[in-house]
């Protein structure tokens, strides 16, 4: 009798005490996706809802043999990048990936905090330009992190993410308010269009880890053997749902995460998580 295959996502990413950001949000929303998650840890972070108070790499050695581990024995749908902290670490992760260019590759460049304090050195962001992005089949930045990379702010957003798309990877710009609303912009490499999803602000201040859980839907999708388009617009349907679920609790003094276990039944929603 023939088996199934799981829709598996690869993380290499970092571990957070919050559970709302890094491999933990990104482990709550494949699996609300429908997918099956596996790691390599890259990184340990400190933070609380309020600030990041530390990010302590873990030895290049072991982020890279974790990676083989798993990519060496088990067939994977889509591999996905979270917090890469130093130009090492970037380095080897981009050698293991190269070994493996069959498979889909969604980097999620984490190179700013939520509220727009760099993380990262100059020289990692480079080493992004110059080592992953040109690997990756999609690469997912917020407003503030397409201006890093851009070195200068948005002017045209449509020309702008082309540029981005320079390395020859498809590109999501996150995040750009317009009034009442906010926008994602999807640049598709292989055909060569710009497509934008466009969705009512929600006044919410749990939104850490947003980034994290719609880049690995997205990748879940890709596992799923969605095209590029389809996987983005079923992303943007789960992490809207997300964000409107999680901005009803509390959660900290300051940026709280989604939620991404919601149901459509909201009856059997409230008996469990009230």
């Amino acid at each position: 009798m023939p088996k199934k295959s799981l829709h598996t996502v690869f993380l290499i990413a970092g571990s957070e005490p919050l559970g709302s950001a890094g491999m933990q949000a990104d482990i709550k929303a494949i699996t609300a996706c429908g997918g099956y998650a596996a790691c390599a840890l890259t990184a340990i972070v400190d933070e609380d809802t309020q600030r990041v108070k530390s990010i302590t790499p873990l030895p290049v050695d072991l982020i890279v043999s974790q990676a083989e581990s798993f990519l060496g024995d088990i067939d994977t749908g889509c591999i996905k990048t979270g917090v890469l902290p130093s130009e090492a670490i970037i380095r080897g992760v981009a050698g293991v990936l190269r070994k493996y260019k069959d498979i889909p590759i969604v980097v999620d460049p984490v190179l700013v905090n939520s509220v727009g304090e760099k993380l990262v050195s100059e020289g990692v962001i480079e080493i992004y330009k110059q080592e992953l992005f040109p690997l990756a089949t999609l690469i997912t930045p917020n407003r503030r992190e397409a201006e890093v990379l851009l070195g200068r702010t948005i002017r045209n957003v449509r020309d702008d993410i082309r540029e981005l798309g320079k390395f020859g990877c498809s590109v999501i710009i996150k995040s750009l308010q317009y009034g009442q609303m906010l926008s994602d912009f999807l640049y598709n490499a292989q055909t060569d269009e710009v497509l934008e999803f466009a969705k009512p602000l929600i006044d919410t201040r749990n939104v850490n880890g947003t980034g994290d859980s719609f880049s690995s839907a997205i990748a879940t999708y890709i596992a799923a053997k969605y095209s590029l388009n389809e996987a983005v617009k079923a992303g943007e349907e789960f992490i809207s749902r997300a964000i409107k679920l999680g901005s009803e609790y509390v959660f900290g003094h300051g940026f709280g995460p989604v939620h991404p276990c919601f149901m459509e039944d909201k009856a059997a929603h409230q008996r469990i998580y009230n």
